[in-house]
């Protein structure tokens, strides 16, 4: 079953069981996903849609901070609940010490030695941690490995 498929079949679950939020936000994501089927006139591969809901969930942090700021808790309440909804689709999140092997081997391979082969280096740690890796987080380590010392 791919990820749309499951999270076509959560919508289902979900509207028999009359869980509003959660079916509001299943629905928020598959609009999203078929919102950029339709401008690509492509199918959506998990990948890809993983990258949707990675965007969505960025958006959502922002969004959070934006309200926090604001003092509007319960708007912060209603995005973290979307959040951890749209979460629960990605895969399981990478441990430090693997994203640090990870990251490692992407610099052996790639040949890295200064920071101007960082972007090589993410590109090779990207599509190995697609969802499963906050890519903010391994810009810094990579660069932080890359400084000359």
């Amino acid at each position: 079953m791919t990820l749309k498929e499951r999270i076509t079949e959560d919508m289902k679950s979900a509207m028999r069981a009359g869980e509003k939020e959660r079916l509001g936000t299943i629905r928020l994501a598959l609009a999203a996903i078929k919102q950029r089927e339709v401008d690509e006139r492509i199918t959506l591969d998990d990948g890809q849609v993983l990258t949707v809901l990675e965007k969505m969930i960025k958006q959502r942090k922002e969004a959070i901070t934006q309200f926090q700021s604001g003092g509007r808790a319960d708007l912060v309440a209603k995005e973290s609940a979307e959040v951890s909804i749209l979460e629960a689709y990605l895969p399981a999140r990478l441990s430090d010490a693997e994203l640090d092997a990870l990251i490692t081997g992407a610099i052996a391979a790639t040949g890295a030695a200064s920071p101007k082969d960082m972007g090589k280096v993410i590109a090779a740690v990207k599509s190995q941690a697609q969802g499963r890796a906050d890519m903010g987080v391994v810009s810094a380590r990579v660069k932080e490995k890359l400084a000359p010392r």
